[in-house]
């Protein structure tokens, strides 16, 4: 595949959430046996990776209390045929709005911030018609601030140049002069757009960077090692390669064909299953920020992550919930070009599950691979619960 046919493809797939598909029916390798009870998960997870379409790799990581089990299937790399590991790194898309919700609770907690706090108090420079739009709204996406991702010049310029470095400022000007989509509060629309103003908030009431936010009030307190927001599209080794191939055809890598810091705040940072399993539990159990403002996080109306996770999903401030056939659990989503998430737990923290899979998947259209791909997150959601 010629360049400029690549990254006019990457574009599309990030700008218009479109499906990557992949012809891989990759050799699988898991930690589990036939008589095992995550057998189900792993069956789940090697149907998925042997559909024609499906991903090369996938890994499902899922702690009860302090036993976790790593499930996998297919491999990481199509050329070195290593199955994903729990330490390697991968892009997390849109979970990376969980984490700039959990730094903005915590401040909230610390009264640095308020849910109340408004775009126009906070960020003066932002556009008029956006003042008006809290701080509550922007982690709920129910703020009415147009999504910089949809907008046509931001696409061109992602084809253009899939690695060029922008500003959180400069994103944001790709819809500067747009009024909102709808008066904040009336209804709920998923935008990256929120989040980015979130790390500008978190940015002007710090008086540091968001980077170094993140590190204070989540990393640190968690123990994450590995989890980071990039200021480039390299990878550290050892790293999951994300591909993406037609059908047909051999897959392509294209794990650094994009820069995260087109994405910052919404969906530019790096983890591992490990670690984004480890965040998920202290995130949901609410150790990062008081009860108080826990509950007012806890607070959900209709609306899907993106891409959807297993079950019933709703939104909260910078969470979602799942509602499945097995429990109910709590936490985000995610694509990015090669890569898509799940990430999820019991609301004590003590039961979680982590899918992760090397392949763009979401739900325009609905393709088979990404009805598996849901259908195993949901067994997922099972062998946490024990259900």
């Amino acid at each position: 595949m010629a360049r400029h046919a690549r990254t006019a493809r990457i574009a599309v797939l990030v700008s218009l959430s479109s499906c990557i598909l992949v012809a891989c029916g990759a050799a699988a390798t898991t930690a589990t046996g036939p008589a095992d009870p995550d057998a189900a998960l792993s069956s789940a997870l090697h149907k998925l990776v042997a559909l024609s379409g499906g991903p090369p790799g996938a890994i499902a990581i899922v702690q009860t209390d302090s036993r976790m089990r790593v499930v996998t299937a297919g491999v990481g790399d199509v050329t070195a045929r290593t199955a994903i590991g729990a330490d390697d790194t991968l892009r997390i898309a849109s979970v990376s709005k969980a984490f700039s919700g959990a730094v903005a609770l915590s401040l909230v907690s610390q009264g640095k911030l308020s849910l109340a706090d408004t775009i126009g108090t906070r960020l003066p420079t932002l556009p008029e018609a956006w003042r008006s739009v809290t701080l509550a709204q922007l982690l709920q996406h129910t703020s009415g601030v147009p999504d910089y991702i949809k907008n046509p010049e931001f696409i061109a310029a992602l084809t253009a140049d899939p690695l060029q470095s922008l500003t959180p400022m400069q994103l944001l000007g790709f819809v500067a002069n747009e009024p909102l989509v709808f008066p904040a509060g009336s209804r709920y629309d998923y935008s990256d757009s929120d989040n980015i103003v979130v790390g500008l908030m978190v940015e002007a009431v710090t008086g540091g960077s968001y980077t170094t936010a993140l590190d204070q009030y989540v990393s640190v307190p968690l123990h994450l090692v590995k989890t980071t927001l990039p200021d480039n599209a390299q990878l550290p080794d050892p790293f999951v390669r994300g591909y993406d191939v037609e059908v047909g055809k051999p897959p392509v890598d294209v794990s650094t064909g994009l820069n995260p810091v087109l994405a910052w705040a919404s969906g530019g940072m790096l983890s591992t299953p490990a670690e984004l399993n480890q965040f998920v539990r202290g995130y949901v159990r609410g150790v990062l920020f008081s009860k108080a403002t826990q509950a007012m996080q806890l607070q959900f109306v209709p609306g899907s992550s993106g891409p959807p996770g297993p079950g019933t999903n709703a939104a909260g401030l910078g969470i979602f919930r799942y509602r499945t056939s097995c429990g109910t659990v709590f936490g985000h989503t995610g694509n990015f070009p090669g890569y898509t998430l799940f990430a999820a737990s019991s609301p004590d923290g003590k039961r979680s599950v982590v899918v992760a899979v090397n392949q763009q998947l979401n739900s325009t259209p609905v393709t088979p691979e990404f009805t598996l791909l849901r259908e195993a997150e949901g067994t997922g959601v099972c062998a946490a619960l024990g259900r």
